[in-house]
């Protein structure tokens, strides 16, 4: 047997797609289970997940998954279980009431009721194996969307998804249209579900999907309490800083971050004194990793006066992966903020932006020496700032090391 394609030598392409899926059906990640197979992990991808194919004319080619995991959801606790219909059918046949099978269980005395009457056989028995299987077979029965249901809503939504409004905007108008009718509103994952359905009539052509990504699927989204790849741990947070850092009364607590290039290949570190707002930057070069980042802070606060180099605040970016080495070198607790909270680092964010006047977006920053960085952050530095009455970062500098 030759080499597979995508697989290990001597392995056919089959044995290996079969090979991956057992190891996705059993839960291992869509990284691993390419490793162990032996396959590029795009390829594990789009067996997986499908792909879409952009083609001229704006449309877009949908693959289906070429495999399927067979993976189940779980039933939900609030329907009855077989264990329990088995319980509900040796109870009933020792003459238990409705009420005290209810009480046994743990459930409502409706529910017993309604699962009596609703799966008993015709002559009245109940068999619990009978009962769990009419109740599966009514639960995989697919309603239709409320949406498909009626004429003049499908007729609506289709029109505004026509404008290019998104399913949020299309939501927020049918509670104002129909704001008597709450029959005929939705909300916006209901519109997300129509339009990614294909058996709906809400897309009839399913080779141009009406939204801005074009996307033919969803794509598929982390679990919330699942660790993301690279994702920094035992983090100091910013709730543990001194009161003084947060109150801005000592000087020499930093905002840090990255200003990056074109492509995320190249970057500039920033970073600012939050009671001054005094600016340093921080060169990188053509090496913008988290052991040239941390070498280059170590290398920067050496030169630094002892009181402007107490402590930095960061955000959760993987180019602090050194951040030991940076404490134990410099003797700087770092400091992290909260996920997606940019206004923790406000002082930070701000520069950031006033930085864009000298180093656009989209262009590339490795060709900026650290002669250059110098001379912008002096610059910057001797400009009056309204936020400390019109003094300038080198000014307050200058008065606070005198009296330190």
């Amino acid at each position: 047997m030759g080499v597979s394609q995508h697989g290990r030598p001597g392995v056919a392409l089959t044995e290996v797609r079969r090979a991956f899926e057992r190891l996705v059906a059993g839960g291992v990640s869509n990284s691993e289970a390419c490793r162990s197979v032996g396959i590029n992990r795009r390829t594990g991808t789009r067996w997986r997940y499908g792909r879409d194919i952009p083609v001229t004319g704006g449309r877009t080619l949908h693959y289906p998954p070429l495999i399927t995991t067979g993976r189940t959801t779980p039933i939900s606790a609030r329907f009855l279980s077989e264990d329990e219909r088995i319980m509900i059918a040796d109870l009933r046949r020792t003459g238990a009431t409705v009420r005290m099978i209810a009480n046994e269980l743990g459930r409502s005395p409706s529910t017993i009721s309604r699962e009596l009457r609703r799966n008993a056989d015709p002559v009245g028995r109940y068999r619990p194996f009978a009962a769990h299987r009419s109740a599966a077979q009514r639960r995989t029965r697919r309603r239709a969307r409320r949406v498909d249901r009626d004429d003049a809503l499908r007729a609506r939504v289709q029109q505004l998804l026509a404008l290019r409004w998104s399913p949020e905007q299309i939501s927020r108008e049918l509670s104002v249209e129909y704001a008597d009718d709450p029959a005929r509103q939705l909300v916006t994952e209901s519109i997300y579900q129509a339009i990614y359905d294909p058996s709906s009539g809400v897309v009839r052509d399913r080779t141009c999907i009406p939204l801005r990504t074009r996307r033919r699927r969803r794509r598929p989204h982390r679990r919330p309490d699942a660790r993301r790849r690279g994702r920094l741990v035992a983090m100091t947070m910013i709730d543990d800083r001194p009161a003084a850092v947060a109150d801005r009364v000592e000087i020499g607590h930093l905002e840090g971050d990255y200003i990056v290039g074109t492509g995320n290949r190249s970057a500039i570190g920033t970073l600012v004194e939050r009671t001054t707002r005094q600016l340093v930057l921080v060169h990188l070069g053509h090496d913008r990793s988290a052991v040239a980042l941390v070498e280059a802070l170590i290398s920067v606060f050496g030169t630094m006066p002892a009181p402007m180099r107490r402590s930095p605040t960061w955000d959760q970016g993987k180019e602090m992966a050194g951040r030991l080495e940076l404490t134990r070198e410099t003797g700087m607790p770092v400091y992290f903020c909260h996920a997606h909270s940019p206004w923790q680092r406000g002082s930070n964010e701000n520069m950031n932006g006033l930085l864009r006047d000298y180093f656009p977006k989209h262009t590339d920053l490795r060709g900026h020496t650290a002669e250059r960085l110098a001379a912008v952050a002096a610059e910057i530095n001797t400009r009056p700032r309204k936020t400390l009455d019109w003094a300038t970062p080198a000014d307050l500098v200058g008065r606070h090391l005198t009296l330190a």
